[in-house]
């Protein structure tokens, strides 16, 4: 049941907008000609309407006659009670319009564990300021896999290493660049002052690497190695960066890893950096996503969100 002032039962079913919406209009003009044009509707539908409207009520809501439109006490009442309920409908239909136009839903990301010290804070936190209501779902995991959980749809975005050559169909964004880096423990030397200046067949053949099995730190290594006639004495292949530089401190070998790796690392303290030339290429970091699903919504406001 629904009450006007002085707890007078009015109506227990809501009316329809467009019907209120002739009421007020009438209400306002106290002229059917004037009412119907404003509205764009008939004289006759306008009558019907408000002639619903009084026998819902069981009450007349306006006194006519040839000469002029009134409202009735009922009218009167019936306007305060049409006007809340109108302005009411309005304000939740801006409600909701404004809430269509907020992004939500989840995305996933996946970096590597590095990835999520060195950028991630920076990039989220701005993110979710302008998208509250946008849930991320975070994987780390082998930055080597970054492109390759993208192509198979197993993450909306990546970030990682920009590979040589680019997949066909995957969109890439960079955040920062980092040198790739030589390094070994910091006691023992492994490397003499010879090896560092003269890398080649007969100097490293006795050194121990520690490599990645795979992904673009592997393939610059094994580039610059082969462009020195080196056969490499491979200690260890592992998966992550932040094996590799655990191992190294540990004395078992020489590796190779990105700058941002070594940045973050507790590790730091036990490790060198060995000054190599030429040096490897540096690294290209940054967003991975595929290139036809930057048109959906959720990937598109992150995606330029970085830009």
């Amino acid at each position: 049941m629904i009450y006007l002032q002085h707890n007078m039962p009015i109506f227990e079913t809501i009316m329809d907008s467009h019907a209120l919406r002739l009421f007020l209009s009438l209400a306002d003009h106290l002229h059917f000609g004037k009412t119907s044009r404003e509205q764009h509707v008939s004289p006759s539908a306008l009558s019907r309407s408000i002639k619903q409207l009084e026998d819902e009520l069981g009450a007349p809501l306006f006194l006519r006659d040839n000469r002029s439109v009134r409202l009735t006490r009922e009218g009167q009442q019936f306007r305060e009670y049409a006007s809340e309920v109108m302005n009411g409908w309005q304000a939740i239909r801006q409600t909701f319009k404004q809430d269509q136009l907020i992004l939500h839903g989840e995305l996933s990301l996946y970096c590597s564990v590095t990835a999520s010290y060195s950028f991630l804070y920076d990039i989220l936190s701005s993110f979710r300021q302008d998208y509250p209501r946008i849930e991320m779902k975070l994987h780390t995991g082998d930055p080597a896999k970054a492109v390759e959980r993208v192509q198979e749809g197993l993450e909306d975005l990546a970030i990682g290493a920009r590979p040589d050559s680019l997949p066909a169909g995957v969109a890439f964004q960079s955040i920062a660049r980092s040198a790739l880096c030589f390094i070994g423990p910091l006691s023992p030397q492994l490397l003499t002052e010879e090896q560092l200046k003269h890398p080649g067949t007969d100097t490293w053949k006795d050194v121990p690497m520690i490599l990645s099995e795979e992904g673009l730190a592997r393939t610059r290594t094994d580039r610059w190695l082969k462009n020195h006639n080196i056969k490499p004495r491979i200690y260890a292949q592992v998966s992550g960066n932040e094996a590799i530089v655990s191992m190294v401190s540990l004395g078992f070998g020489i590796g190779v890893v990105p700058q941002i790796v070594l940045d973050n690392s507790p590790l730091t303290a036990r490790i060198r950096i060995y000054d190599i030339q030429p040096p490897l290429t540096a690294y290209d970091i940054g967003l991975f996503a595929l290139e036809k699903r930057l048109k959906d919504p959720l990937i598109n406001a992150f995606w330029n969100r970085q830009r």
